[in-house]
């Protein structure tokens, strides 16, 4: 999973998801990186206890406006 965090954090800071943006669904990301739902699950929840991404209900992930990461 170390990787998976380390490619979204460069995408986050290269601008390919610049702040609030927000990023594709679980099950894209799950298919980009060839990954199960609840790895990427664990990575957003990692990245949202960071203060990188916040989730809106509803709507979902977002790249925060001042991300910290």
């Amino acid at each position: 999973m170390d990787e998976l965090l380390d490619d979204l954090l460069k995408k986050i800071k290269n601008g390919t998801y610049p702040p609030g943006s927000q990023l594709p669904s679980g099950r894209e990301l799950a298919d980009v990186y060839d990954v199960s739902q609840s790895t990427i699950s664990r990575a957003v929840a990692t990245l949202r206890e960071q203060g990188v991404l916040v989730g809106r209900p509803g709507r979902g992930v977002f790249v925060a406006e001042s991300p910290r990461g």
